[in-house]
C-alpha cells in the first residue's frame, strides 16, 4: 500500500465486532471495501450473548461454524425479582423449546469471536485492511476522504462509522447525540462454580440494576453486575476470595460455591442515541449508533443488525448501478434502523427505570406485568420472539 489515495466503494472505520461484521458482509457481497482499524490485542475476558438473528448473520458470513465450540447455549432465561421491596414480581422463566428453538442464542468470549472475525476478514479479496487509526474524515460531494494516523489516504463513496461512542465519523457528518448518563456502573467478570448452569441464564433484579449470570462452556458463567458507581468500585477492589463470596451471596448460591477468575472490567452506564443514523455519506453502526445499558443482551445484537442492514442496502445499490452513499440510500438505512433502535432503547430504559424507582404505587404495576408474562402463554411466546427478532424483520 502506498501513500497515494486509493478509492473504494465503501470504507468501514472501526474494528470491533459490528465493524468487522459490516466489512465482511460488504466484501462478501462483492463490494470493494476498506477496513480502517488497528489490530488490537484481545486480552480481556468479556463475553457476548449472541441472540437469534446475530447467530444467523455470523453463520452466513462464514464465521459462526469456526467458533461455535467456544460458546455455551442459552436455553432458558430466568428473571428473579431480588429488590426486597414490599411488592415483588414473581419469577419468570422463558424456555427456547416453547417456541421450537434449540437455543435463544449463545454466549461466547469476545476474544474467540474477534479472532474468528479477523480470520474471516483476512480471506476476502474485496477487503483491504489499513492496520491504522483514522485521523480525519472529510466529506466531499462525491466521496469521503479518510486520512490515517500514519499519513495514508483513501476515499470511499460510503463510510460506515463503527468507531464507537466517541465517533469521528459521526462528528464529521455533524450528527448530534442525545446522551443521558446513568447513576450506575457495570462490573463484569467470569466465575467457575460447583453446580452446572444447565444452560440457564439468570437475571437477578436488584434495586440498583440487574445482576446477570450467563452460561459459559463447562461449569462457568460470565457476570454483569450493575450497581451504584461507588458500590461497583468497592466490589472491583475486593480480593478474589471476597468477590467470590459476594457474588455467591448475590446468586443465593444457585450455582454453589463460586471462584472468581482473573480479569475484571468496570464501565459507567449511559444511554446515547444520535439524532440521525446516516447522513452525508456516513452510516453509523454499533456504539456510534446507540449506547444502552446491558439489559437483555441487546447492545451488540443491535450492532450486528446495523451491520447486516447497511451491507444489504449498500450492496443492492451498487448492484443496481447506484451510488451507495447517495441520500436516498442512506435514507433507506436510517428508515430501516430507526424503529429497531428506538424501540429497543425505549424498552431497555423503561426496564431499567422500573428497577431504580422504589415508588410504592409502581411496585404492583411491575409485579402484575411480570405475572402476566409468566402466566399467559401467548404473551410470553410473543415476548420471547420479539426479544430475539423484531416483528418487522421476520
Amino acid at each position: 500500500m502506498t501513500d497515494a489515495s486509493v478509492s473504494f466503494d465503501a470504507a468501514v472505520i472501526g474494528g470491533g465486532p459490528a465493524g468487522l461484521a459490516a466489512a465482511i458482509a460488504l466484501a462478501g457481497a462483492g463490494v470493494r471495501t476498506a477496513l480502517v482499524a488497528r489490530r488490537m490485542p484481545y486480552a480481556d475476558n468479556r463475553t457476548t450473548a449472541l441472540l437469534g438473528a446475530s447467530v444467523d448473520l455470523l453463520e452466513g458470513l462464514g464465521v459462526w461454524s469456526r467458533c461455535k465450540d467456544k460458546a455455551a447455549a442459552l436455553e432458558v432465561m430466568r428473571l428473579v425479582d431480588d429488590t426486597g421491596r414490599l411488592i415483588r414480581a414473581p419469577e419468570v422463566r422463558f424456555s427456547c423449546h416453547e417456541i421450537d428453538l434449540e437455543a435463544f442464542g449463545y454466549n461466547i468470549d469476545n476474544r474467540s469471536l474477534m479472532l474468528t472475525l479477523e480470520e474471516r476478514a483476512a480471506e476476502l479479496p474485496e477487503l483491504v485492511r489499513f492496520d491504522d487509526d483514522a485521523e480525519s474524515v472529510v466529506i466531499g460531494a462525491d466521496d469521503v476522504a479518510v486520512r490515517t494516523a500514519s499519513g495514508r489516504f483513501l476515499t470511499a463513496r460510503l463510510v460506515v462509522g463503527a468507531d464507537g461512542r466517541h465517533s469521528l465519523c459521526r462528528e464529521a457528518a455533524g450528527i448530534a447525540v442525545d446522551r443521558r448518563d446513568l447513576t450506575q456502573s457495570a462490573l463484569t467478570f467470569n466465575v467457575a462454580h460447583a453446580r452446572p448452569h444447565r444452560n440457564v441464564s439468570t437475571e437477578f433484579h436488584t434495586p440498583h440494576g440487574p445482576c446477570v449470570f450467563v452460561p459459559l462452556p463447562g461449569n462457568r458463567s460470565s457476570i454483569v453486575w450493575v450497581a451504584a458507581p461507588s458500590e461497583a468500585e468497592r466490589l472491583r477492589a475486593l480480593t478474589d476470595e471476597e468477590l467470590s463470596a459476594a457474588i455467591e451471596k448475590q446468586s443465593h448460591s444457585i450455582l454453589g460455591r463460586m471462584t472468581v477468575e482473573p480479569g475484571r472490567n468496570l464501565f459507567p452506564l449511559a444511554i446515547e442515541r444520535p439524532q440521525s443514523f446516516a447522513r452525508d455519506r456516513i452510516a453509523l453502526v454499533g456504539e456510534a449508533a446507540h449506547v444502552v445499558p446491558p439489559i437483555g443482551a441487546q447492545g451488540l445484537n443491535l450492532g450486528l443488525r446495523d451491520a447486516a442492514d447497511i451491507a444489504k442496502i449498500a450492496s443492492e445499490a451498487i448492484a443496481a448501478g447506484r451510488d451507495p452513499g447517495a441520500p436516498e440510500v442512506l435514507g433507506r438505512y436510517d428508515w430501516a434502523r430507526r424503529p429497531d433502535i428506538l424501540s429497543r432503547t425505549f424498552m431497555i430504559d423503561i426496564a431499567n427505570r422500573s428497577l431504580l424507582n422504589d415508588f410504592l404505587l409502581l411496585q404492583p404495576v411491575r409485579a402484575v406485568g411480570m405475572h402476566l408474562l409468566g402466566a399467559i402463554g401467548p404473551l410470553r411466546r410473543f415476548a420471547m420472539r420479539e426479544g430475539l427478532t423484531p416483528t418487522w424483520r421476520r
